[in-house]
């Protein structure tokens, strides 16, 4: 190998969809359109899935635009592409 491979290879993401855990909860879908060593991010096309008033800890169905923006590296929990994965059930979650 000539080269050090990493953990997280975003190269392949670029131009392509994804969608963005934060740290502070907050969910963001938009195309890759950039990234550096430090993970910060640049997407675009960018919207924000807004939380629940009632639940903070539970994602709503509101969205709001937000168009271009850099997501911060020290900030980025979770990156993942969003063809090709679809939401299931909490397997481990408590039947009310």
């Amino acid at each position: 190998m000539s080269r050090k491979e990493n953990a997280l290879d975003l190269a392949k993401f670029v131009d392509k969809g994804v969608r963005v855990k934060l740290s502070g909860g907050r969910e963001v879908q938009g195309t890759l359109k950039g990234y550096d060593q430090l993970l910060n991010l640049v997407m675009d096309e960018t919207i924000e899935y807004l939380r629940d008033p009632e639940d903070p800890l539970r994602i709503s169905d509101q969205t709001r635009s937000l168009g271009l923006v850099v997501c911060r590296g020290t900030a980025v929990m979770m990156v993942s592409p969003t063809s090709g994965t679809e939401e299931i059930a909490n397997p481990f979650g408590q039947d009310e």
